[in-house]
């Protein structure tokens, strides 16, 4: 009886410990368009290859940029352990392109949520904000976890592709948000920021100690490639353009880029061609490397603490 005790306190403890590991991603999807369709990187070529990914590496709590309404509704049914808080970028409903941030419906309770718009101007729907080229966003979410019942933060978006007074200044809205929003609980920040951690924005975002990039905190890492591809997996950069920034409390157990991808026949196939050093019996044909986006997934794991 007494072994029995022991053990049933042991799983306890351990599905405790695991309640407070907290897998977060974040994801550039790449916007459905007849460009990409007719290269073979179309939308309805990868959004299945996608969210296997997705699903495969468990995100708890994980951000996207770039998705368009139809793609949202394509994800949700394929994940189906998911639900999404976000609206467009241009009418704060389902015109433009959405930052939704996907949680898992079982684990945790949506406590709050919302999204404003990166300008002098946060709550006004549609606006570009100093120079941006396009209205950009931040979708958020104040969650719960069920089990240890403790509470975070969680903030995603997509900086302009060519404002530099845009991404400085949205960087410091960013802080100023999570300052005023979040008080003592902890937040983390994803996005496409389209800066890589070279740039001024960046440090901004680092700046006064409020946030931390999950990459530099991690205690492990495996990035062997930085975070966008253009569609070609031959492609080598050391830039990291996506980030995960959490606050200074927060402990990074873990960061990766996610460089999987999958591949598709040609569209002439090529003889069979048998390998040199394999048996027989396995033969290989000519099929095209491929990435699921333009940019590669990142993720980080954390430890939550009450």
């Amino acid at each position: 009886m007494k072994k029995i005790f022991l053990l049933a306190a042991l799983a306890c403890s351990v599905m405790f410990a695991d309640a407070q590991n907290l897998i977060v991603g974040s994801y550039n999807i790449r916007n459905d368009n007849q460009g990409d369709a007719r290269k073979g990187d179309g939308w309805a070529t990868r959004y299945k290859i996608l969210c296997d990914q997705v699903q495969w590496y468990g995100f708890d709590v994980f951000g996207t940029q770039e998705v368009k309404k139809n793609q949202l509704d394509d994800m949700l049914r394929e994940m189906p352990e998911y639900a999404s808080v976000g609206v467009g970028r241009d009418d704060g409903k389902e015109k433009g392109e959405f930052s939704p941030v996907f949680y898992k419906k079982d684990r945790f309770k949506l406590l709050d949520s919302g999204t404003f718009w990166i300008s002098p101007t946060p709550e006004k729907v549609g606006v570009k904000g100093w120079d941006a080229a396009l209205p950009r966003i931040c979708s958020y979410v104040r969650l719960q976890d069920k089990q240890t019942k403790v509470k975070f933060w969680f903030f995603n978006l997509h900086m302009d592709h060519i404002g530099v007074e845009a991404r400085r200044e949205g960087a410091k809205l960013i802080i100023k948000q999570v300052l005023e929003m979040c008080g003592n609980e902890p937040a983390i920040v994803t996005g496409d920021f389209n800066v890589d951690q070279n740039n001024e924005a960046y440090h901004t975002m680092l700046q006064g100690g409020v946030m931390k990039d999950s990459y530099e905190a991690a205690a492990e890492k495996f990035a062997t490639n930085g975070t966008f591809n253009s569609f070609n997996a031959d492609l080598h950069t050391e830039s990291r353009i996506d980030h995960i920034f959490v606050t200074a409390g927060l402990e990074v157990t873990n960061y990766a880029v996610l460089t999987d991808g999958y591949w598709t026949p040609n569209t002439q196939p090529e003889p069979e061609i048998k390998g040199n050093a394999a048996p027989q019996e396995i033969s290989f044909r000519k099929h095209i490397h491929r990435c699921p986006s333009d940019h590669y997934p990142i993720a980080a794991r954390i430890v939550l603490k009450k």
